[in-house]
């Protein structure tokens, strides 16, 4: 074989590997969100775009009921991509939530940190409620059932002791529910700020509130996958001091059967435009690589850490895959 032949059959191998590349990047893509009301649904809604705008890859929203339905969703193929709490993807890694009924997910995999999921609570300033403790035999809207506020706040009660009657709905219905003094209270917990916390705030007089020091104490004593959270004054106009609560951070998933090129194309073009992400929501600011040390125990796709690994990103071992 000649020098000039064996260099076109090279080039067109290097033609053909290029294609292949092309060819396995997916048209499409659908992202797991939550319900309209929470920063789920409106930062959901900012990946999609951003993906599809920098990759070519047509990435649409699905609306769920949240974490637990996205990590159900993912595990089984039947989205590519998902939005997780920590909290939540620990009892699916172990298998341990109600919700799992003792399956372990375990073909989850993380991709890029999102932010931090602070928890706090609101009432109608006229109901007189001020407090957590003054919701022990109240009614109070948590959100979807299976959404991070839904699954964690009824075992907020039952850590301290209280009972309430939990209501679950969307979060647009849940304010609107408080607001029609269908609820006594509404809790939830989202990126800041929460889309429904700030329409409440801009419409009726109301009131933020979260837990004691000896409550957040007694709530982590129960659920060690919190961490201790501020949401800073003037995130509502109501609020008018730091309020000090429990947070759980947010990661995007996927599927370990994701290409890793795939993997790691989804990773690096949501890191590498912060500033596109926090244009779509503020929460968005924490969304950067540093962050991916949030997570301590669920393996990162193998894609993604190919990413981490370019930008000197430390990753806890624990996360690596075997």
């Amino acid at each position: 074989m000649t020098y000039f032949r064996r260099g076109l059959l090279a080039a067109a191998a290097i033609a053909l590997s290029g294609a292949g590349v092309a060819f396995a990047q997916p048209k499409t893509m659908t992202l797991g969100t939550a319900s309209v009301g929470g920063t789920y649904f409106v930062y959901g809604g900012v990946v999609a775009k951003i993906l599809t705008d920098k990759t070519g890859i047509q990435v649409s929203t699905q609306q769920t009921q949240g974490p637990n339905q996205n990590v159900i969703l993912v595990e089984d193929n039947k989205i590519e991509l998902g939005m997780t709490t920590m909290g939540v993807a620990l009892q699916a890694w172990t298998g341990t939530g109600d919700w799992t009924k003792g399956k372990k997910y375990e073909n989850i995999r993380a991709l890029f940190p999102m932010y931090d999921t602070p928890m706090q609570c609101v009432a109608l300033k006229k109901s007189g409620i001020t407090s957590f403790k003054q919701l022990d035999g109240k009614t109070v809207g948590v959100g979807p059932k299976a959404g991070t506020p839904g699954t964690y706040l009824p075992l907020f009660f039952d850590a301290l002791g209280m009972k309430a009657t939990i209501r679950n709905g969307q979060g647009a219905d849940m304010g609107s529910q408080l607001g029609d003094g269908i609820l006594d209270a509404f809790c939830f917990g989202a990126g800041l700020p929460i889309p429904i916390f700030s329409q409440l705030d801009a419409e009726k007089e109301v009131v933020f509130f979260t837990w004691t020091d000896a409550e957040r104490d007694a709530i982590r004593k129960k659920m060690p996958e919190f961490s201790e959270a501020t949401i800073p004054k003037g995130t509502y106009k109501s609020q008018t001091a730091d309020q000090k609560t429990l947070g759980l951070y947010n990661f995007g998933i996927a599927n370990k059967s994701m290409s890793d090129d795939v993997a790691y194309l989804v990773t690096k073009t949501i890191l590498e435009n912060n500033a596109a992400m926090v244009q779509g929501h503020a929460a968005a600011s924490e969304t950067i690589a540093a962050n991916a040390n949030r997570n301590a125990f669920l393996p990162f796709h193998p894609g993604a850490v190919r990413y981490y690994k370019e930008k000197g990103i430390a990753l806890n071992p624990a996360t690596l895959p075997k």
